[in-house]
């Protein structure tokens, strides 16, 4: 007798109002225990929800744009065949075709866990060791991360079971055949009769069991067994999405070469390469909106032996740093940015910052200069609204709003914090929230609500030096100003020269939404606020 069961979104940490990027099920589709129904992602990290049952999925709950939470309702599901089926343990797998036995340790002897197949891959490092001795894990859930000049790939589990020992740590280098660790292998299950391709679970048909959500479910070891007749519809890794959507393509237009259809890393990159040479599948309709990669006709990135030259030290990029270059790639590579200089004179502007400070010193919050900039793209923005928009497709999105990002360096790398409603906001306020921000940024507990959301980004340099740069836009913004250190200059008043305090101004923008003229009035107007804020109440 089926039942209808509720499939929630378990414990996902600290995220709340997550956005939902793909629906991977529709109603009627038959549906594993584990497989991935829909990928959320937040700032910081990709996850998919993984179904708590399997069944057919009689509704679904939710569409592209949702944001949920821990307890949020994705799928109603049919529970048919997992009634009467006789139950197995309670760490299951997909069930092998009924021709061949499931990779399950019967008798819980220890099962040593290799690297399977990674081509022509060898002695690649592991950048991140994913458990640890004591956890379950269960068959295909990633272990370690490894990552060459060219890709990263997730090492998944072979088996099911409890870790006895890890066998390898960050910065061990592993090939095919390398043993990453030993499993006390699932001892139940052995004798259990083979099943469909519907996994089944030991957990009482009237409580929905909720695993954790796993870091990033990795492609499944190669194996020479073929797939099961009924096998779930193609699908990526969240790793592979991520990819995928850093370089502006549509999951859904490439074709999966891996087990049962799954897209792999390399999928996409031969779908990248083909749009390069102008082959059918790089058609327009799949590159992301932001222009098409064809035509681009890239030579591959050098590789190099640099120790035929001399002694070197190799230091792998951390998580924000892989995450900064991704982005910034691609936005360098799909906005046609220009950058406009301009000079602020910011003499009567910084003695009345000084000033006030003076005067308010027993509040224990310090203006900067950045609030007077924040407060100034305000009023520029409101000006000029095109600044205050993104471009999607052949449509511009105006936006109401003036949420302001300020790059924070941090020991691990630069990252965005954002300020809501900036224009509701005065200057202490400002202040405050900055310093709390980038106080928070520099230890690393920033959340994910408040790195989203900007409308335009300040990019400021001042507190180190330099004269004038080049931001790169961060999308999906259309512009972003950069701020260099101020320095005391010789100005002709018309009469004479006069020192005054003059604070470079860099302004990147966007070509396809603002032309030169455009940018450069706002620059101009961004001057002349700094130069009399006066200006900015009128």
């Amino acid at each position: 007798m089926s039942q209808i069961i509720e499939i929630k979104v378990p414990d996902i940490g600290d995220y709340k109002d997550v956005p939902v990027i793909e629906v991977l099920v529709k109603a009627g589709d038959k549906i594993d225990k584990e497989q991935s129904i829909v990928v959320l992602e937040s700032d910081k990290a990709t996850m998919d929800v993984p179904s708590s049952h399997a069944g057919v999925v009689k509704e679904v709950k939710v569409k592209v744009g949702d944001t949920l939470s821990e307890g949020s309702v994705v799928i109603t599901l049919e529970e048919g065949a997992a009634a009467t089926a006789p139950a197995v343990s309670a760490v299951s797998a997909p069930a092998a075709p009924a021709t061949s036995a499931a990779p399950v340790n019967s008798g819980g002897a220890p099962i040593e866990v290799k690297v399977p197949d990674i081509g022509d891959y060898k002695d690649v490092p592991v950048i991140e060791v994913l458990v640890k001795a004591g956890d379950k894990v269960e068959k295909e859930q990633s272990i370690v991360v490894l990552e060459s000049d060219k890709a990263t790939m997730d090492v998944p589990s072979s088996h099911a079971g409890v870790v006895k020992e890890v066998k390898v740590k960050v910065g061990d280098n592993l090939s095919e055949g390398s043993v990453v660790v030993i499993l006390d292998g699932v001892s139940s299950g052995a004798s259990a009769p083979a099943v469909a391709s519907l996994a089944v679970s030991a957990a009482p048909a009237t409580k929905a069991v909720e695993p954790p959500i796993a870091r990033a479910p990795a492609p499944p070891p190669i194996s020479n067994a073929p797939p099961a007749a009924d096998a779930a519809v193609s699908h990526a890794s969240p790793s592979v999405r991520k990819f995928a959507r850093e370089l502006g393509v549509t999951i859904g237009q490439v074709k999966g070469s891996g087990p049962k259809g799954r897209i792999t890393q390399e999928d996409v990159q031969a779908f990248v390469k083909a749009a390069m040479s102008g082959g059918g599948a790089g058609s327009s309709s799949a590159v992301a909106s932001g222009g098409s990669l064809g035509g681009l006709n890239l030579i591959p990135w050098p590789k190099v032996d640099f120790t035929k030259f001399g002694e070197i030290e190799r230091q792998p990029l951390n998580r924000i740093k892989k995450l900064t270059a991704a982005n910034l790639g691609r936005n360098w590579v799909m906005i046609p940015a220009v950058t406009y200089h301009e000079d602020a004179d910011i003499t009567d502007l910084e003695a009345f910052r000084v000033l006030t400070n003076k005067e308010n010193e027993k509040k224990g919050v310090k203006i900067t200069m950045l609030g007077f900039l924040m407060k100034a793209a305000v009023a520029a923005l409101k000006k000029y609204p095109e600044f205050n928009s993104s471009l999607d497709g052949d449509d511009l999105i105006l936006k109401k709003y003036f949420n302001i990002g300020f790059a924070a360096d941090t020991p691990t790398g630069l990252v965005v914090p954002v300020i809501k409603d900036a224009d509701k906001k005065g200057i202490f306020e400002l202040a405050k929230e900055t310093s709390e921000l980038a106080a928070l940024a520099r230890e690393g507990k920033l959340k994910p609500d408040q790195m989203q959301g900007a409308s335009f980004t300040i990019s400021s340099l001042g507190g180190i030096g330099g004269t004038y740069f080049s931001p790169i836009v961060n999308a999906p913004e259309v512009a972003i100003l950069g701020v260099s250190k101020a320095a005391m200059k010789p100005v002709w008043d018309g009469k004479q020269f006069v020192p005054r305090l003059i604070c470079p101004l860099s302004l990147s923008a966007d070509h396809r939404v603002i032309d030169g003229a455009l940018a450069t009035r706002f620059n101009v107007y961004i001057a002349q606020l700094l130069a009399d804020f006066r200006r900015a109440s009128l």
